[in-house]
């Protein structure tokens, strides 16, 4: 895969390729290649790694100074609000006086004055009410759950690496399933379904690299083209990988957009064991560009996120399906193997 030459001295080239469409059935099949027991294996040992008991909540924007946010996570009712420094807060949803929902409370000052009889609380908590360790990693909010996620505690989430903020452009996409994360993460760990499952998305999609923990640090390395209209694409070669059991990491590592990633993160909205569980796909687009008319996207940003927002809302609206169906054969205990 050929990059562009840094100064510019080939000058301008475009990104696209013109591609030969075989036609959707007439594809190479992938089914052999996407063996159960190796997604099987990859998601066993993306499960063991630690988490450090922290949740990815929200995109950072969602939560803005003077108003509270709301959300369970893991069953955990949650609130989460800003001081006017833009330091962020967060705690148990239920007021410790009456329980009344503090997702709908006021911010004032930085204290979150309770609607119904005016109790206000702090990032310091009261007797009752103990907050719960927040980080804001500048794209996304995590909520650290001790109780829930039972492991070693650790001071801050495992961060993917990521493109310079300075240089890129992020879009966060939330979507919510029927399934439990690693339902989510499976979904991820078998990039084999991509021409055939998102076919208006991705063509000439080719594992050129299987896990192999003593090898490659547990990735998959794919070459495949985004597809621009049904005669163009845009080739990349990308790594997969699972950094935490939560989060499945999608870096470009050749071709355009080079360094640009996308952060899959699998967060469980009911609790563990919950007969009817819910999954939010919180889903992180951080693009980038060396190309010089890409400071022109940067600008346009609040313009591009609701166009980056929906195309990631269409894949994971089909990816969603996936995730639900593999939740139900496994609820049924016929969840299938190799063929």
């Amino acid at each position: 895969m050929s990059k562009r030459r840094a100064g510019g001295s080939a000058g301008w080239r475009s990104p696209l390729r013109l591609m030969s469409d075989p036609g959707w059935s007439r594809q190479e099949p992938t089914w052999r290649a996407a063996r159960p027991q190796l997604i099987a294996d990859a998601l066993k040992r993306a499960a063991a790694r630690p988490s450090g008991n922290w949740y990815v909540v929200a995109a950072s924007r969602e939560i803005r100074p003077g108003r509270p946010f709301g959300r369970t996570v893991a069953g955990v009712e949650l609130v989460l609000w800003r001081a006017e420094s833009g330091r962020l807060a967060a705690g148990p949803g239920a007021c410790p006086h009456l329980g009344a929902p503090l997702c709908d409370s006021v911010v004032e000052s930085g204290r979150l004055i309770c609607h119904w009889h005016g109790l206000g609380l702090t990032e310091r908590g009261m007797p009752g009410w103990e907050p719960f360790p927040v980080y804001d990693d500048g794209v996304l909010v995590w909520v650290r759950l001790d109780a829930v996620g039972g492991e070693e505690p650790l001071e801050r989430p495992c961060l993917p690496q990521r493109p310079d903020p300075a240089v890129s452009v992020d879009a966060v996409t939330t979507l919510v399933g029927a399934c439990e994360p690693e339902d989510v993460i499976a979904n991820r760990l078998d990039p084999w379904h991509g021409a055939w499952f998102h076919p208006y998305a991705f063509t000439r999609l080719t594992v050129v690299e299987e896990p192999d923990p003593a090898v490659n640090g547990d990735r998959f390395l794919v070459d495949v083209a985004y597809r621009v209209g049904s005669r163009a694409g845009v080739p990349v070669r990308a790594a997969f990988s699972a950094p935490e059991p939560r989060t499945l990491v999608m870096h470009i590592v050749d071709g355009e957009g080079e360094t640009s990633a996308v952060e899959t993160h699998a967060t469980p909205l009911t609790a563990p064991g919950d007969p009817n569980p819910r999954t939010a796909v919180i889903e992180a687009v951080l693009a980038a560009s060396d190309r010089p008319g890409f400071a022109v996207a940067r600008a346009a940003a609040p313009l591009l996120r609701p166009l980056m927002r929906r195309a990631a809302a269409r894949l994971w609206r089909d990816d969603l399906a996936y995730a639900e169906r593999r939740r139900l054969l496994r609820g049924q205990g016929r969840f299938p193997g190799a063929v």
